[in-house]
Parts: C-alpha cells; structure tokens; sequence
C-alpha cells in the first residue's frame, strides 16, 4: 500500500532568488514545460538582457504565445508577476556582462567543424555554468533534511543506470567508507529485489537526469511503498521521479544530442552529491576523521614492495 505523498514546501518567492537562480529555474524547468511555455524560456534563455526590456506582449510575440501563457511561465518557475521576471532577468544579463566581460558565451552544441580549442572552451563554459546554476538553484533546506535522512538511516540503497549508476557508486564508495551500510544498484532486477528488505528508518537514493527512467522510478516507488524515505537526484523537479520521493535535490544542466547524459549532467551530479556526502560527514566528525585515513591506509599496507631483479649466480 502506497504511503501518502508529504506536502511539498513551494518554490521561493523570486525576491530572494540570486540572478543565477532564476536562469537556473528556467533552465531546469524546461524538460516539463508545454510547447507555448518552452518557447517564452527559449526567448528569455536566448537573450535575457533584450527579454528584460520587452512589454509582456512583446514576449508573447517574440514567443509566438499570449500574453496569458507569459504569466503561465512565471507561475511555473517561481515568479509572482512579469515585472519581477524583468527585474531578475536584468540583473542576471548584468551579472553575465559582468562574469564574462565582452566575451560572448561559447555555442551549447558542438558542431563537426570546431577546433578543439573551440570544443575545450565549449565543455569547460557549460560545465562551470552547470555547476553555477545547480549550486543556485539547490534547496538548502531540502538538502539538509536529505543529509539528516542518510546521517541517521540503518541502510542507504542507491539506484542508478548508464551514465547515472557512475554518481551512484561514487555516493556509495563515499558512504561506505565512512562506516555507512550503503548499496548501490545498477540493475532494475537487482534493485527491486533490495527494496524487499527495507522498510521505516532506512533511505532510498535515485539518480536520474531526465527523471523518467523507468528502471530507476520503479525501484524508489517500490522502496517508499515500504516506508522508506526517498531521495531523488535529478535535472527535471516535476518528473515522474521527483513525485515519487519525498525529498528531490535538483541539478540544472543541459544536455544537448550529441553528448546527451554523459557529461555535464554528470558533473553537476557529482556537485550535489558531494554536498550530501560532506554534509553527512560533518554529522559525525571525529568518526570520519578517523575512517577516512583508516580506509585510505588499508589499501596503502596492502601495497607490495617492488620486486628486486635477482642478480646472475643468487638462488
């Protein structure tokens, strides 16, 4: 029997969010906006010091949508009315200028003619802007209810395929070294086999950039129907994979076809989960001083010495 879904907290009020953030809510709404929404974002996304100087109506022309749908998209990423989105959009066309000087921002795509200078400068551009964006946008109270879940859990299982299963086993190695019962699973087979075992007092970790993996959703629905708390990782806040837990901690990263969930959705994974992980060890400080250098010397023992050519006429 599936358990009641705890009330989500609401998206906090534009006036409190950083420049960064809110081009960080626009992003990672854009996955689950409707066709007429998603074109505002990419109007506002393309150019968001010009988007700032438009009327509402001049928007929706540019989007080619009403004026009504402008006012939708506010609602959707967190802004009470248009004139606040321009502020913010001003400010974070302000902060861009201010970043990058009269550099203009590298292409997202990487196309077949690019030089790898071009292609470095791309990869390292939307990487750093990943993980700008993530640690904008990330929920600091969620997070901490998360940190305060797996500091106290009797098991952490952890679900993740592809590129995702990567984060989970780097949460898993992290967890596990510090004296944490944590698994990791990267077959949905495996997973929902696992989930039979847990139950009130133990967590259930999902790692998904689009949220809609099946192998992944199933197995953290599975774990919350036996009373577990669930966490979900992932670049998309309304997926099928955030509704299902009880806590999301969102990324913002966006991937483009030709290195679709290889590279910088897995950096700005990684960020996050470097946050829970740092904050779950802060919780037990003198311990994990002293299993972090307690594990790290057990491999180091376990070194052999290099071996000594044997000269002619020794046994």
């Amino acid at each position: 029997m599936s358990r009641q879904e705890p009330p989500r907290a609401p998206a906090r009020p534009a006036r409190d969010a950083s420049p960064a953030e809110t081009l960080a809510r626009i992003r990672a709404a854009l996955p689950s906006l409707a066709p007429s929404e998603r074109r505002v974002a990419d109007a506002v996304l393309a150019d968001p010091a010009r988007a700032s100087e438009l009327s509402i109506a001049a928007l929706g022309r540019r989007a080619d949508t009403s004026v009504a749908t402008v006012m939708r998209f506010c609602r959707t990423i967190g802004v009470a009315n248009y004139p606040q989105l321009r502020l913010a959009l001003a400010a974070a066309a302000a902060r861009e200028h201010a970043l990058g000087g009269e550099r203009p921002a590298p292409g997202t795509d990487i196309s077949a003619t690019d030089t790898l200078d071009e292609i470095v400068g791309k990869i390292v551009y939307n990487e750093v802007r990943a993980l700008e964006d993530t640690g904008a946008g990330l929920d600091t109270q969620v997070l901490g209810r998360a940190v305060e879940a797996v500091a106290g859990a009797r098991r952490i299982d952890i679900f993740g395929v592809g590129a995702s299963a990567f984060v989970g086993q780097d949460l898993h190695q992290k967890l596990h070294r510090i004296g944490h019962m944590a698994f990791v699973w990267t077959d949905r087979h495996a997973a929902l086999t696992a989930t039979a075992l847990v139950g009130p007092g133990d967590v259930a970790v999902a790692v998904s950039h689009s949220g809609e993996t099946e192998d992944t959703v199933e197995p953290l629905q599975a774990a919350a129907e036996r009373g577990a708390t669930t966490i979900a990782l992932t670049n998309v806040p309304r997926s099928t994979l955030a509704q299902s837990a009880d806590l999301v901690l969102a990324t913002c990263a966006r991937e483009t076809p030709f290195r679709s969930g290889a590279t910088v959705s897995r950096i700005a994974q990684l960020a996050v989960v470097d946050c829970l992980f740092v904050g779950v060890a802060q919780r037990s400080f003198d311990a994990t001083a002293t299993a972090l250098p307690a594990t790290y010397g057990a491999v180091q023992r376990r070194r052999r010495p290099p071996v000594q050519r044997r000269t002619a006429g020794e046994d």
